[in-house]
């Protein structure tokens, strides 16, 4: 058999072992054999029309009064017990307690997980999962809820059209440190290797997601990894949580996503699904355009010089004004007091002229 022939019946029996593997047995990877644009040919639910992550466009995407802030439970409370971490070969994982959940949605959501996405060699084109407006993040942070009303665990309910919530914040890079991001990046080499697990001291999980929860779109879509079902209430977040380039450099350059038992080490980059079509869904926002309108570092630096000039003016008019006033007064005080001055000259005069008597007429 020549080359070509062995070639193509290696090819064969590839994606004959393939085909017979349980989807959870499969190696998927982002790029690759079973990279993402396979992923649809080993796992059905990848190739769906309700899938993400997606870009939202901000013009197109619908107000809806009704959305409330979500409300965060317990995720303050970690009780000091530690947080299991580990490196699923995809990403870093921290597994959370039950006693955390999710409000503002149809029903109450436990937490289960929360994971991160991001690119390499620093602030890239790109990150994030989730775009806006077609630009992406440095870095995608995802907190993992499944529907515990309805579902008795994270198994049953990740099948299920309102089975899981997932949060999803995006991250930039700028001059100061995030100290609530410390809690996991400074863990990180304890985990270096795909399969590795550690314990890491027990932290408050809010600290991670923005201030302002009230500001969100919402939409349903998918898992963005393997199986992809598509059982996600998608909130993500329109504030942006920010970290510093070394921070984001110590999440692109610590891990791999190979095993530490084999001679090939590959460093776990890259980790973001491409966006999705959204096939005619509708995003929904909690916030209108006009209180949704974020401004640049650049404006808020001219508003706040020209509130201070506006200041600075009003007190200069304010300062002629009452000077002016007092000139006027101090004018007319002088002019009064001359006047004085003159009607009294003239009084003393009268009293100091000579009066005729008729005997004094010749």
């Amino acid at each position: 058999m020549d080359t070509l022939g062995v070639f193509m019946l290696l090819i064969l029996l590839f994606f004959q072992w393939t085909a017979a593997l349980a989807p959870e047995e499969i190696t998927w990877t982002y790029t690759g054999l079973v990279g993402q644009s396979e992923w649809s040919e080993y796992f059905p639910d990848c190739g769906g029309t309700s899938q993400s992550p997606v870009d939202v466009i901000t013009t197109q995407a619908k107000y809806d009064p009704s959305l409330i802030p979500v409300t965060p439970l317990g995720y303050s409370q970690h009780r000091n017990q530690p947080f299991t971490m580990y490196n699923n070969g995809h990403t870093v994982v921290i597994e959370l307690p039950e006693w955390m959940g999710l409000e503002g949605l149809p029903w109450l959501f436990t937490a289960v997980q929360m994971h991160l996405h991001w690119g390499n060699d620093g602030p890239s084109p790109g990150g994030s999962e989730h775009t806006i407006n077609g630009l992406s993040a440095d870095a995608e942070l995802h907190v993992v809820h499944y529907n515990s009303e309805l579902y008795p665990n994270m198994s049953a309910a990740m099948t299920q059209k309102d089975g899981l919530a997932v949060l999803g914040i995006l991250i930039v890079t700028g001059e100061e440190t995030n100290p609530a991001f410390n809690n996991i990046l400074n863990y990180l080499s304890r985990i270096r290797h795909a399969d590795q697990k550690a314990f890491i001291p027990a932290f408050d999980v809010q600290s991670l997601l923005p201030e302002d929860l009230g500001r969100y779109y919402r939409y349903n879509g998918s898992l963005t990894t393997p199986p992809c079902h598509q059982s996600v209430i998608w909130t993500l977040f329109h504030e942006r949580v920010q970290i510093s380039v070394a921070q984001l450099l110590k999440l692109e350059k610590l891990l791999y996503s190979s095993k530490a038992e084999e001679p090939y080490r590959m460093l776990l980059q890259d980790n973001y699904r491409a966006t999705q079509p959204l096939n005619h869904r509708v995003i929904f926002t909690s916030f209108s355009a006009e209180s949704g309108k974020e401004l640049s570092s650049g404006e808020v630096t001219a508003i706040v010089i020209g509130v201070m000039c506006g200041c600075v003016g009003l007190a200069v008019i304010v300062r002629f004004i009452v000077k002016t006033i007092r000139t006027n007064d101090s004018e007319k005080e002088k002019e009064k007091k001359q006047d004085m001055a003159m009607n009294s000259t003239s009084e003393a005069e009268k009293k100091e002229e000579p009066s005729l008597s008729p005997q004094s007429v010749p």
